[in-house]
């Protein structure tokens, strides 16, 4: 029997760990960019499950994928090998350029993966060499390693001792970068995008000379695209934007379009340092996520598909910068790349409180850092769509201009 959604709350609130701030709606299913709750109630879904539903929801091709293959073969461990798990590994090699893949479940196994494989391949040059640089405002997981590499201290509050090693600069500061790095230096972490911290994009040739400065030292280049891969920024690994190439790369969230996947990438040399025995997983792969990830993998890359995210996120871009000019007192910068995007508001008062009319109103937005209003929707979405998210935004900011 359904239930009511003061019923479900109830549950919820009886029976679930209280780590999310939830809206107060209940999510019944989707088709494409829309979602309707269990009342019957119509959204427009400009959150994607927070940069995951790439394609959408119930997109046939991915429903049909998922069906076919739990109806053969959801689960078989490691220890044996599967054609999805090996075409989809094949897959993200071709598309990175790059020379071996490992699949996990999420974006922290994936980091926590990357951190592990730096350390190692660092230890076999010099066994003092572990430290590992990322950035202020950084997120990279809940693992505590991943915690520890997130440069946001109210995450790692109350849950140390934290793993040693881990060392801080701002983003997009090369000197203070350069001033840390010595040959001591295994690894430099850096989102490509930094999404959850405010999405800040590379400036100046930056990621260049941090490549520079990772070969001087002989460190690896991690690039942890769990958001900003997959098509988000327009090109399928948002590095390609910026013409620069880690040692290794992280991707989860889109990667299988909604189902529980993570990968990281690494070269053909550091992945030698890794032995049978040295690292594993027993979902992590599993038939079911990759055949998911190759209904993904076959379509995110085309070059149409990427147009499109190019050509709606320049045109969303522009939408937002003339919210930014209507309101000058509530939007401070727009920024972002393709369908990653944010608009900082000029104080963290209303950030909040705009989500919530905005879902009031039937459009899922979302405010990250307390103040930038986020958008990283379905890549599917069109311009006309974009226009319903924008007057429902207008109408809403109006409210507090």
């Amino acid at each position: 029997m359904k239930q009511t959604d003061q019923e479900i709350f109830a549950t919820d609130k009886a029976s679930y760990v209280p780590v999310f701030n939830r809206y107060k709606i209940v999510l019944d299913h989707g088709e494409g960019v829309y979602v309707w709750d269990n009342n019957g109630r119509k959204y427009i879904d400009f959150l994607g499950g927070i940069a995951v539903n790439v394609l959408g929801h119930a997109y046939k091709p991915l429903v049909d994928a998922v069906a076919e293959q739990a109806g053969k073969l959801i689960h078989c461990s490691n220890l044996y090998y599967t054609q999805a798990q090996a075409d989809a590994a094949a897959k993200l090699v071709k598309l990175s350029g790059l020379g071996k893949a490992f699949f996990g479940n999420s974006g922290a196994e994936a980091n926590e993966g990357a951190i592990k494989i730096a350390r190692k391949y660092a230890h076999a040059i010099d066994p003092e060499k572990s430290q590992i640089i990322t950035a202020w405002n950084s997120f990279h997981g809940r693992t505590l390693a991943t915690l520890t590499a997130t440069g946001q201290p109210h995450y790692q509050e109350g849950v140390g001792p934290l793993p040693a090693g881990f060392d801080y600069v701002h983003y997009n500061d090369i000197e203070e970068l350069e001033s840390l790095m010595s040959d001591k230096t295994a690894a430099v972490m850096l989102e490509t995008i930094q999404g959850e911290g405010g999405v800040y994009t590379p400036e100046n040739d930056y990621l260049k000379k941090v490549r520079a400065l990772c070969d001087k030292h002989h460190a690896l280049l991690i690039f942890d695209e769990i958001q900003a891969g997959i098509g988000r920024s327009g090109k399928f690994f948002a590095y390609e934007k910026y013409g620069v190439k880690p040692d290794i790369v992280t991707l989860a969230k889109g990667l299988a379009g909604g189902v529980p996947i993570g990968a990281f990438i690494v070269t053909d040399e550091v992945a030698a340092a890794f032995k049978p025995g040295d690292h594993g997983t027993t979902f992590g792969g599993n038939p079911l996520a990759c055949a998911a990830a190759n209904v993904v993998l076959d379509t995110v890359p085309q070059a149409e598909f990427l147009h499109n995210v190019e050509t709606v996120g320049l045109y969303f871009k522009d939408k937002l910068a003339a919210l930014k000019d209507k309101y000058p007192t509530l939007i401070k910068e727009v920024r972002g790349t393709g369908l990653i995007l944010g608009a900082e508001l000029t104080s963290a008062e209303h950030g909040r409180d705009i989500v919530n009319d905005c879902l009031e109103k039937g459009a899922i937005i979302n405010c990250t850092v307390g103040k930038v209003l986020r958008f990283i929707p379905p890549l599917i979405i069109t311009q006309e769509q974009v226009d319903e998210v924008v007057a429902v935004l207008d109408e809403v900011l109006r409210k507090y201009a």
